[in-house]
């Protein structure tokens, strides 16, 4: 039986939810207000903690709190902010697990004012979080205001101290020195800022930008991504996530489950059986072998166009094999595919 080894997460965030008050041109994982309010449960949440500190927990020092985007563990989305008990709760729970360097990442859209902002840090603080992640980048920009994350960034810091991050510290600077003032379109973005920010926009190619923004890259036929592979990205052990339907997901490979979280210790001791997961076969193999699959049995075909990444190639080819059939239960959750464009 062919197995894909899967290494122990050192790092990882867990999604509250898909379900997000944005609609990010950049958004890797396709979250938006469309998605179903469907949170993680309780009862699935306490377990997944368990495996996870179990993991992560022996990669750190006792006591470590120190945050980074690729240290110890977060609380994502979609927007975790949306569901404010559920995320306290979630804390608490790792608190109790004593998980290192826990952290809370969001778009800001619920810091209305000072007051807010600061009440609800401190609880998460008192609760045992470590620390805070504000979004700053023109795609955010596009649906909340900068001062509403100026706020959150600022107060964070009174909270967190140097736990507050700001990601990315480039635009937070730039949109002060540019005194933007309520949403602003990405093209009247690049209108006050110029074309030449986008080269410190950290733009992963995949996910929904693959769509909304392909038109800032360049374009290649299918045949250039031949000979190419996943395998790298899906056996990463940093920064992986579970999400709310408990998908164990790696490289920030969205639509792609290596299986239920709540099981982590049998996939990390048993691997992934690539004959029963023929998409994770293709795409840790060549990615030919996924695209000639697609072809052959679905009627795939290629992108006029051209695709502007493997990752493009890959997430095209799946959302196409979902509306097709219901086979590949390595496709989850398949909403995604519904909300990627």
């Amino acid at each position: 039986m062919k197995k894909l080894r899967v290494p122990e997460p050192i790092s990882g965030g867990v999604f509250l939810s898909y379900k997000c008050t944005s609609h990010c041109k950049h958004c890797m994982y396709a979250c938006s207000p469309e998605w179903k309010a469907d949170w993680i449960s309780i009862k699935d949440l306490e377990e997944v903690l368990t495996q996870l500190a179990a993991k992560i927990n022996k990669r750190y020092p006792p006591g470590f709190k120190r945050i980074g985007i690729n240290y110890g563990l977060h609380f994502t989305g979609g927007e975790p902010f949306l569901n404010f008990e559920l995320l306290l709760r979630a804390v608490k729970m790792a608190c109790e697990l004593k998980i290192p360097a826990t952290f809370v990442e969001t778009n800001c859209f619920w810091c209305i004012n000072d007051e807010v902002v600061r009440e609800k840090l401190v609880q998460l603080r008192d609760a045992g979080l470590h620390g805070i992640l504000v979004s700053v980048n023109p795609f955010i920009l596009e649906h909340v205001p900068f001062e509403k994350m100026e706020r959150a960034a600022r107060i964070g810091r009174e909270v967190f101290g140097e736990n507050a991050l700001i990601y990315q510290e480039f635009f937070y600077h730039q949109f002060k020195r540019l005194n933007f003032e309520g949403p602003l379109s990405f093209e009247g973005y690049l209108q006050k800022a110029g074309v030449e920010s986008l080269d410190y926009v950290e733009l992963i190619p995949m996910g929904r930008a693959t769509y909304e923004l392909g038109y800032l890259f360049r374009k290649y036929h299918a045949t250039e991504f031949f000979g190419k592979s996943c395998r790298e990205e899906l056996t990463r052990p940093w920064h992986v996530h579970v999400d709310n339907y408990c998908n164990y997901i790696t490289g920030y490979c969205a639509g792609i489950s290596l299986g239920d979280a709540r099981n982590l210790d049998s996939i990390c001791r048993e691997g992934v059986d690539l004959d029963g997961h023929p998409i994770i076969e293709a795409i840790v193999t060549d990615l030919k072998a996924l695209y000639e699959l697609a072809v052959k049995e679905f009627g795939y075909r290629e992108l006029s166009e051209g695709y502007i990444s493997k990752c493009h190639l890959c997430v095209d080819i799946r959302e196409h094999l979902v509306r097709q059939t219901n086979r590949f239960k390595e496709l989850q959750p398949r909403e995604f595919y519904v909300h990627l464009r």
